[in-house]
């Protein structure tokens, strides 16, 4: 445990601008990317610019069915106040910029290689160059954490045999580090571990820091049958949880690029709140199982809030699939509320879906709530899929019933989707009571008393969502 233990004086490897700008240096040994350069700046009179080192992060292009890495960006800085930032590329001149979410309203200046924008409050970002969604910036522009140690109070914490630390620099682990009961992990701002943190079977555990856990082809961190574990600003390639209860995850960030490199998964769960998180995935963004990987029952209570989606391969949300045959499970009370949805590309017609209920292995899937989902203009895909089926691949039944689902303030802005589904199975298999609240596509709100719409069609026709057999009260509202 000594070996990680490692104190060292924070001021010395963190800057800081009037109190306002912290940036955290990419550690000799960590990968960087010289695309680009960022500076960022107190946006006050006489403030001077302070380099943002990038990393290097891998991301997905589909190429032909076949997953095509390609090297990307990423920038972490935090501040409080006004910023302004700079942005200048390399050996090509930029002709247009954005930055996303649009949701944001991110007005950009580019002038030659640069770009100029200012941010007034916390976000994590897309930087894009020329409409480049690959060789483009992850910006994660936090809040200045109030939670960092102090160097007297590491002094102290060094005694504690409960507290785990991982300073500024480089960190190679040849075995798993296996987070103890009670213990709390602090990866400071700066530090980048190539290695995994594992919280197994345990309880009462905080995993906290601006640090960076980058494996390279597996779950950077991973939470299984635990219970009343927080972890909160890391970033990350994948986070799964599973068999866990009482789980909270704050603003971390997970970027993967290899096969089955889903983002935020949950098994068999209860009680998993996610918020201000950011996923940019070579699979499904978040999911929600019930049995599944060794983790049995349902899942229950979970929540994602206040978040950034980015799917380069499957779904967004996907729900539901994997469960018990023989003991059936339920996932129940989901709820997901005040999200962007930057992207899904999935040509596969079986996995489209930016939020998802594929429902299998004789799954019950209840009291599901998309609230306030912003969808930008994806690539391929759909906008919903509901249905109960029977994914042979994957399944050894169909679901058995999918209902009380709340789709409230939803809007897609695109023209990329293909024709939503909201299918049932048989008779005993059903769809019931799903409810669209203030769906907007493309600047038209749906709903069954809305102006022009013909008597004799349905809401769901004019909105481009099939709905089959097997499916009662369906309502636009």
């Amino acid at each position: 445990m000594n070996r990680f233990l490692i104190v060292s004086m924070l001021a010395a490897c963190v800057s800081t601008l009037s109190a306002r700008v912290v940036t955290y240096p990419v550690p000799d040994g960590a990968p960087v990317n010289s695309s680009y350069s960022l500076e960022v700046r107190d946006n006050l009179p006489g403030s001077e610019w302070t380099t943002v080192d990038l990393y290097n992060v891998k991301v997905d292009e589909t190429v032909g069915g076949k997953h095509s890495v390609r090297n990307s960006s990423m920038a972490i800085f935090d501040f409080d106040g006004e910023v302004e930032v700079r942005v200048t590329a390399h050996g090509r001149a930029v002709n247009e910029a954005r930055v996303r979410p649009l949701s944001r309203e991110i007005a950009t200046h580019a002038s030659d290689s640069t770009v100029t924008f200012t941010l007034d409050r916390p976000g994590n970002l897309s930087v894009e160059v020329n409409g480049d969604i690959f060789d483009n910036i992850q910006l994660f522009a936090g809040a200045i954490p109030a939670d960092v140690p102090t160097a007297r109070e590491l002094k102290k914490l060094r005694k504690d045999r409960n507290f785990v630390y991982f300073a500024p620099g480089f960190h190679k682990l040849d075995a798993p580090l296996k987070v103890k009961d009670n213990q709390r992990v602090y990866i400071a701002g700066g530090a980048f571990i190539d290695g995994v943190v594992n919280v197994d079977t345990v309880a009462n555990v905080k995993i906290w820091g601006r640090g960076v856990v980058y494996p390279s082809r597996e779950a950077g961190l991973y939470v299984r049958n635990s219970r009343n574990v927080e972890i909160d600003g890391i970033m990350t390639t994948q986070l799964p949880v599973g068999g866990s209860d009482s789980v909270k995850i704050n603003n971390v960030k997970v970027i993967s690029y290899y096969g089955w490199g889903d983002g935020f998964n949950v098994f068999a769960s209860s009680n998993v709140h996610y918020d201000g998180v950011f996923a940019r995935t070579s699979d499904d963004c978040t999911t929600v199982y019930c049995t599944r990987k060794g983790f049995t029952g349902s899942a229950r209570n979970i929540t994602m809030e206040n978040s950034t989606l980015w799917a380069d391969v499957a779904h967004v949300f996907e729900i539901g699939l994997h469960g018990n045959v023989e003991q059936p499970d339920s996932a129940v009370n989901l709820l997901y509320r005040n999200i962007d949805v930057l992207d899904e590309k999935e040509m596969q017609l079986d996995y489209q879906g930016v939020m998802s209920i594929d429902v299998g292995d004789n799954n019950l899937v209840k009291n599901v709530t998309f609230d306030n989902i912003r969808i930008e203009n994806f690539r391929q895909g759909r906008l919903l899929s509901l249905r109960l089926c029977w994914n042979k691949k994957y399944c050894g039944a169909p679901g058995r019933g999918i209902e009380d689902i709340t789709f409230k303030d939803i809007t897609y802005n695109g023209d990329n989707s293909e024709i939503s589904l909201i299918v049932g199975y048989d008779e005993t298999r059903r769809i019931k009571n799903v409810t669209f609240e203030n769906l907007m596509i493309n600047g038209v709100r749906y709903s069954d008393d809305m102006p022009g719409k013909p008597g004799w069609y349905k809401t769901s026709d004019l909105a481009r969502i099939y709905v089959g057999e097997h499916v009662e009260n369906v309502i636009f509202k």
